[in-house]
């Protein structure tokens, strides 16, 4: 067991600073509540993609995405519904969305079995991201 550093609490998610990693408490969905999940975990990495199809599938120049292992995500509302499509690398990549608004909220591919990614912009509270 690890030792604690520092606790910081907000409204939407508790982070919890450890000598070696941050563990990360917060709730996301998407735009009209249909579907809402829950993360406590220690994100493996937080990144910009300026691929083109994170680009066409978010809308922006780049999508921010919180990558962190597929069981570390529970859904607590709703069901996703998915679109999958091949990448520029050949991996098969699937995204997660709200088949009532609309709203990415994860996506994961076969380059990184167990892994998946949040799109930043599902958090409630992102506060805490500075990728």
């Amino acid at each position: 067991m690890r030792d604690f550093y520092v606790m910081v609490e907000y409204r939407y998610i508790v982070l919890t600073e450890m000598r070696d990693s941050l563990m990360v408490q917060f709730t996301g969905g998407c735009l009209c509540g249909t579907i809402r999940y829950a993360v406590n975990a220690e994100p493996q990495r937080i990144h910009n993609c300026h691929y083109d199809t994170c680009r066409k599938a978010t809308g922006p120049a780049f999508a921010t995405n919180i990558f962190l292992a597929e069981d570390d995500i529970v859904i607590t509302q709703g069901e996703p519904k998915s679109f999958s499509h091949t990448a520029d690398s050949g991996n098969t990549v699937i995204k997660e969305f709200c088949s009532n608004c609309g709203s990415q909220l994860f996506g994961q591919g076969t380059g990184r079995p167990g892994v998946k990614n949040i799109k930043v912009g599902s958090i409630d509270d992102a506060s805490f991201v500075q990728p």
